[in-house]
């Protein structure tokens, strides 16, 4: 019988996070990604159930980037009895370094204040996904690559990194495969950077491939061009702080964080005029502070891997133009010094993680400047569905962090250009830029209405057939792609008591919509965007409530 290459899709299907592949091939098991489920309650209980393989019987790990969402469960590979090479780049290996002790850290938070949540029901406690020392112990196992050189992992499966250009040391990854006396090619793209992201170069575009493994988060959108972000990006704090407020970043601690600092350095070499300068000198003026540890460090990890950066940021680091530092930017390390950020009344910039305002600092950051109208929220990055940041950007009048109920007072912006992955119009040139075009795309990482309308874009242009997995759907690679089996997976008690809890937090939002939108709605002062928040508010409403009721 004739053997074929398989591929199982174990993550990041119809979904933005929790990438993770299974391939097996020429007589090898191995993983592409092992990442962690982000956003939802239901999704983030993903984590804590058993993996779909026996970790001891994965021959190898290729990891196309340090995001949580492509790493996060690697300890947790480990812990299970995966205790082979894990290959990634060397700035992968370098943040993975501080990244996965650091979910570690956040693993033990969280699991000790949803413990005392537990008991209070009369609940079983339960261990955290794993700790900031059991992640540290699977850093061992990391193998070291550079890009562009070709790694035979066995006779007869081969592989290079290529510069995704997503974040620092982010890869695309070429696959070949000798089997039955034929190889096979297939890439899987991990992330694909945005060509406009500051410090990194643009994604390397593959000359040929059998079989494409793609991402598809901004399938169906286009991004604000970089020189209007970074003037959009001015208006909005100059702006705040001339109204004394405070402008909070939510950002992420690592590439986002960074491409901000070399955004905020770089805004004097737009423009001359008195207008620009004034908005200019109001921001030189602020205090710049970012507070997240992670962030800092893995700043110093950009410093350490220059050599990756984009050559024109290459040029003014020979001339002695560091992009990463400026008079005004400040770090705090400690929770005291987080702390007195919010005593101090000056206006100010404060950058801090997560991006999505899950966990970290933000969330105090956001209790104390959300309520003040003279304070700006402004979002940069992506926000999953489900997610505190999700829901502000949405029009949400109100939120709860900490258990204790938020009135949104403050300016809302979000700019949607700083997003570290490819919109529709990069993506299609990516697929356009193969000499040799793929047989068959996978689409994978992306919400399934972004991906179905990208599907659409990308059959009738380029005439190449697509298929959007789900979850546990095993693939033979072949001349005609063949789903030859899916996984059934079960509904733990778990999510069971999250979709409780989760009906009756509905409850309380239709509430709060009913009030609000009977008020709002009949406004002749409204704006169109308001309108179109509240419409999108209730959409994402509709899909909550159809979620829980196929549960």
């Amino acid at each position: 019988m004739k053997k074929f290459m398989k591929i199982t899709f174990l993550g990041a299907t119809k979904t933005v996070t929790g990438s993770n592949y299974l391939v097996e091939a020429a007589g090898k098991k191995f993983l592409v990604d092992c990442g962690m489920w982000q956003g939802k309650a239901e999704l983030e209980e993903e984590n804590f159930q058993e993996f779909e393989f026996d970790p001891k019987e994965i021959d190898f790990v290729l990891l196309t980037h340090a995001h949580i969402d492509h790493s996060g469960r690697i300890p947790k590979l480990y812990n299970e009895g995966f205790k082979n090479k894990i290959y990634a780049h060397k700035a992968t290996c370098d943040l993975c370094a501080l990244m996965l002790p650091d979910s570690g850290h956040i693993q033990e938070m969280e699991s000790e204040w949803k413990n005392r949540k537990r008991m209070r029901k009369g609940e079983k406690p339960r261990d955290p996904l794993y700790t900031a020392e059991e992640a540290a112990k699977c850093l061992q196992i990391f193998e070291a690559v550079q890009y562009d050189n070709i790694i035979d992992i066995t006779d007869k499966i081969h592989v290079r990194f290529n510069d995704a250009g997503h974040m620092l040391g982010s890869s695309i990854i070429e696959l070949w495969v000798d089997e039955e006396g034929k190889t096979t090619k297939t890439v899987f793209t991990g992330d694909i950077g945005n060509n406009d992201i500051p410090l990194l170069s643009s994604p390397t575009m593959i000359e040929d491939t059998d079989y494409l493994v793609m991402e598809s988060t901004y399938g169906s959108r286009l991004h604000v061009r970089n020189n209007e972000k970074a003037e959009m990006f001015l208006d909005i704090v100059a702006e705040t702080l001339d109204n004394q407020g405070t402008v909070v970043i939510p950002s992420f601690a690592v590439g986002r964080t960074q491409e901000i600092l070399y955004e905020l350095n770089k805004l004097k070499d737009i423009r001359t005029d008195e207008e620009f300068r004034h908005k200019y000198h109001t921001l030189m003026k602020a205090p710049v502070y970012v507070d997240s540890p992670l962030a800092i460090s893995a700043t110093e990890v950009f410093k350490e891997n220059m050599n990756l950066f984009e050559p024109e940021v290459k040029a003014e680091i020979m001339k002695g133009d560091n992009p990463l530092e400026f008079p005004g930017l400040k770090f705090t390390r400690t929770a005291d010094e987080s702390k007195a950020l919010n005593e101090d009344l000056h206006p100010s910039i404060i950058i801090s993680a997560s991006g999505m305002c899950e966990v970290g600092r933000i969330k105090h950051h956001l209790k104390h400047n959300l309520w003040n109208p003279k304070s700006t929220i402004l979002f940069v990055g992506y926000q999953a569905p489900g997610t505190l940041g999700y829901n502000i950007v949405n029009g949400a009048k109100k939120v709860k962090i900490f258990g204790e109920e938020i009135a949104v007072n403050a300016r809302v912006e979000y700019i949607e250009g700083y997003s570290g992955h490819s919109d529709q119009e990069g993506l299609m040139n990516f697929i356009y830029s193969f000499i040799s075009k793929p047989k068959h795309i996978f689409l994978v990482h992306g919400e399934a209405e972004s991906q179905e309308i990208f599907k659409e874009k990308v059959e009738s242009e380029t005439g190449i057939p697509v298929t959007i997995p789900e979850f546990g759907e095993t693939y033979d690679v072949k001349e005609q792609i063949e789903m030859t089996h899916k996984i059934e997976r079960k509904v733990s008690k778990t999510i069971k008591s999250e979709i409780i809890e989760r009906l009756e937090k509905l409850k309380s939002e239709m509430n709060d919509m009913d009030q609000y939108v009977r008020q709002d709605v009949n406004n002749e002062n409204l704006r169109d965007e308001d309108i179109f928040r509240i419409n999108e508010k209730i959409k994402d409403l509709e899909k909550q409530i159809l979620n829980v009721i196929e549960g």
